[in-house]
């Protein structure tokens, strides 16, 4: 807990255009149209980090089927917000959330939040020839 923050996964709280703005300026999903971002929220279990007033300062969704498998996705803290230990507190509450136990594979995609992965004992892929992907990046640039 930090004090003056709280953290839901209260789908209610979450507010999509805090979340559009940032997102669709983001490295992996530049230009995200508003009606998909909504609907992969609607689809995720979601997590917000919110200031005590109730303003959205933070976020991460989760694709998962709540049993084997789940995707961490879309993990932002607004820049005004950081080096406070809001990531760490999310990655924290994702993380032992009930709907995340015993799952078999977790997995993220980053650029550059490597360090605050590994904290939480994410790795590189242990066999990443037997992954594979459908990849298409700048899709919501495309027209």
């Amino acid at each position: 807990m930090i004090e003056g923050y709280i953290i839901s996964s209260n789908i209610e709280d979450m507010d999509l255009v805090v979340i559009h703005e940032y997102i669709s300026r983001s490295y992996w999903a530049k230009g995200i149209p508003f009606e998909t971002l909504k609907r992969s929220v609607e689809n995720s279990l979601c997590f917000g980090v919110f200031l005590s007033s109730g303003e959205q300062v933070g976020f991460a969704r989760v694709i998962t089927d709540k049993a084997t498998f789940a995707y961490l996705a879309d993990v932002f803290i607004l820049e005004e917000h950081r080096g406070k230990g809001l990531s760490k507190w999310l990655m924290v509450e994702i993380l032992e959330d009930s709907n995340l136990q015993r799952l078999r594979r977790i997995v993220l995609a980053t650029r550059d939040a490597h360090g605050l992965y590994r904290k939480f004992g994410f790795t590189p892929l242990t066999s990443p020839d037997t992954f594979m992907n459908i990849h298409t990046p700048n899709i919501y640039l495309k027209p």
